[in-house]
């Protein structure tokens, strides 16, 4: 008889226990007065510093290149920014029953933002799938993101995000895309550094991610709004993602064969369109909802523990498919490249 084999370890991103362990710092020492008005203020750079890097990061020439492949770009914005967002207006009925209206806002807000870099691309390779496709595809949800997502809440949440107004306008330039320009501008001085430094620059990302979310919950448990929150409904809430996270997985692979991509693209459109991305959505979410943040983003840290799990498990059984392919030497190389943070 063989020996049984014991079941891998379900990965757990030792980053989602440093979110959460701030998470609990905030509810137990959030910062009042003066000290809120200090981390605001440094929540708000930490914000603009966040997508300086992201611009900073992304490589124009390999941005541009990547649009030969432009059907699957296509394909991987439709899943993110269309059927998601689909999904998530169908999940409206489940209010007040399954959801309360808060937490439903986050779900909703969850499908808005845009896809994954790292670990999309980490999870392609895996899978013996189309590396430097996944790359682009990335890349340019990451891009798109900045504007559709933004564009996306005004429309779809309205007055739970603050409305479209000229001062939400104007917070979103000022925090989100002009640094990020700024970044790209600078990438021909500066682009070498952020890539030899890129380890050091992870820690700063993720460091200012964490201010964020202290900042955020910190101000949800001055004003109390955890209080509406029951273990019912945070049940019922990852059941619901759960469900969603199962419909994106099987639309976005038998839709692909569907559109008759090979197996190589179809695995980067499942794992670049089921997914979305914490490193984006925080800092966005920050600027979106104001001291309503921590309630929206709850869902999103939810969601990106479960898909890392599941998507874990998909990519090894798919590494083990008899028609895989290793990725070329030079493609899968270019997983290095600093793309984003490993917590994206």
């Amino acid at each position: 008889m063989k020996r049984l084999q014991r079941p891998r370890r379900m990965p757990v991103d030792p980053y989602i226990l440093l979110l959460l362990g701030t998470v609990g710092l905030a509810a137990l020492l959030p910062a009042r007065g003066t000290a809120a008005d200090v981390a605001s203020g440094a929540s708000t750079a930490a914000i603009a510093f966040l997508f300086f890097l992201y611009g900073a990061r992304l490589s124009t020439r390999e941005a541009l290149a990547g649009l030969k492949h432009w059907r699957l770009h296509l394909t991987v914005l439709a899943c993110t920014f269309v059927v998601f967002p689909l999904l998530g207006l169908a999940a409206r009925g489940l209010v007040p029953v399954v959801l309360t209206h808060s937490l439903y806002t986050g779900l909703l807000f969850l499908t808005l933002v845009p896809s994954t870099i790292q670990s999309s691309i980490a999870f392609t390779s895996l899978a013996r799938g189309n590396v430097p496709a996944a790359i682009c595809a990335g890349s340019f949800s990451s891009l798109a993101g900045i504007v559709i997502t933004p564009l996306l809440a005004a429309v779809l949440l309205g007055s739970s995000a603050g409305g479209f107004s000229t001062d939400s306008l104007g917070r979103i330039v000022l925090q989100l895309l002009v640094p990020f320009v700024a970044g790209q501008l600078l990438r021909p001085w500066i682009g070498d550094f952020v890539t030899r430094n890129k380890k050091v620059l992870s820690l700063v990302d993720r460091g200012s991610i964490l201010l964020v979310v202290y900042t955020a919950f910190g101000e949800g448990m001055v004003q109390g709004i955890w209080h509406q929150v029951s273990p019912l409904h945070l049940a019922g809430l990852l059941g619901v993602e759960a469900v969603l996270l199962a419909v994106m997985l099987t639309l976005t692979w038998y839709g692909g064969k569907a559109l008759g991509f090979d197996r190589a693209d179809r695995i980067v459109i499942q794992f670049a369109g089921s997914k979305k991305s914490l490193a984006s959505g925080l800092p966005m979410a920050s600027v979106l909802f104001g001291a309503q943040a921590s309630l929206a983003v709850l869902p999103l840290m939810l969601f990106h523990q479960m898909q890392l799990m599941v998507c874990a498990v998909i990519a090894g059984r798919r590494s083990r498919d008899p028609e895989a392919v290793s990725p070329a030497p030079a493609a899968a190389s270019r997983i290095a490249v600093g793309t984003g943070t490993r917590s994206d």
